[in-house]
């Protein structure tokens, strides 16, 4: 581990925090851009790099992550059941929550 570099930013997107480095692929909530574009998400909540650490208050200014959007996709099918026993009643709902796959591309502490 000597001589690497660990970069990584916490970043915020879709009311969610995600610690991110360059090249990983994570699932956020749906963004409204097309597959192969490149986003940008400006609410960069820290950037490490070793052992020098930039904390936003609460975002850091001219902070910046790039990243590719590689898929857009729904998630599986989750069944909300209300049931009431001895009662005759029963409610079933499916719910399949929306998400895009982003590669993180650069970091930008700003």
């Amino acid at each position: 581990m000597l001589g690497e570099t660990n970069m990584y930013a916490v970043i915020e997107t879709g009311g969610k925090q995600y610690r991110v480095s360059q090249g990983q692929r994570i699932r956020v909530e749906k963004l409204e851009a097309d597959e192969g574009a490149s986003v940008d998400l400006e609410k960069v909540l820290l950037v490490a790099d070793g052992e020098d650490v930039k904390i936003g208050k609460p975002y850091l200014a001219g902070g910046k992550v790039t990243a590719t959007v590689k898929a857009q996709g729904r998630g599986d099918k989750i069944r909300i059941i209300k049931f009431r026993r001895r009662k005759h009643y029963k409610k079933v709902q499916g719910h399949r929550q929306s998400y895009t796959e982003i590669e993180i591309t650069g970091i930008n502490a700003g």
